[in-house]
């Protein structure tokens, strides 16, 4: 934890967790579907539906969507910018179970060419993040760092293959996390790395055979 941690994030307030947290998970997911969002259907859990109107939580959301960071001052306009702007959004409330973070959200999102994503996070604190869900899949990271997100068969050697290319295209892994539902199926690979990730690192990973998809990050606002 550092200073950043503690006073939390420079916001359009009122909350860090409901507000300036909402927009970071919005941006997250835009980035993820990785394109305009031109439809939305945004499931709200626990608190996040109880008190997040009170909070702004449904701007702050709509606002990310659209790619705004934490401390743009048009966030209490979301609604008003997002109907300008011919983007579809609903909101319903939804039951993610007792063991979900109570500032838990889940995203069905459709882009400007038809592709859909839907994604799946919590909002955990001084306006921190973690993306829980992308697809189906579940995995785990914050959005603080640049981010490649792998879909791929689980199998011997890929992750040293996928590793070796950004080694040898200069990309220096922070932190690796690998996600799997079964032995041999479908695994997923979170690389945060140090520097922004190119178009060219993700076609190069994305040529490898085992690959099913692949989805880069960049820092989230």
């Amino acid at each position: 934890m550092n200073i950043f941690d503690i006073i939390g994030p420079i916001m359009v307030g009122p909350s860090s967790s409901h507000t300036a947290g909402a927009v970071r998970l919005g941006n997250a997911a835009r980035s993820i579907l990785g394109q305009q969002v031109a439809k939305a259907v945004i499931g709200l859990h626990g608190s996040f539906a109880q008190t997040g109107r009170g909070h702004g939580t449904d701007l702050a959301l709509v606002a990310g969507l659209m790619g705004w960071p934490t401390d743009d001052l048009r966030i209490p306009q979301a609604f008003d910018y997002a109907k300008k702007a011919g983007f579809e959004y609903s909101f319903k409330n939804i039951n993610a179970g007792d063991a979900a973070h109570p500032n838990f959200v889940r995203f069905w999102l459709t882009g400007i060419d038809g592709t859909e994503s839907q994604v799946a996070g919590m909002s955990i604190g001084g306006g921190r993040v973690v993306i829980s869900e992308v697809d189906g899949f579940p995995l785990e990271f914050t959005g603080d760092f640049p981010t490649i997100l792998t879909l791929h068969e689980d199998r011997p050697g890929a992750v040293a293959e996928v590793t070796g290319i950004l080694s040898r295209r200069g990309v220096n892994i922070a932190q690796m996390r690998l996600f799997r539902r079964n032995k041999g199926g479908l695994a997923s690979m979170v690389l945060e790395t140090d520097q922004p990730v190119e178009q060219a690192d993700i076609a190069a990973v994305l040529s490898l055979p085992m690959i099913k998809t692949v989805r880069c990050i960049n820092a989230i606002s």
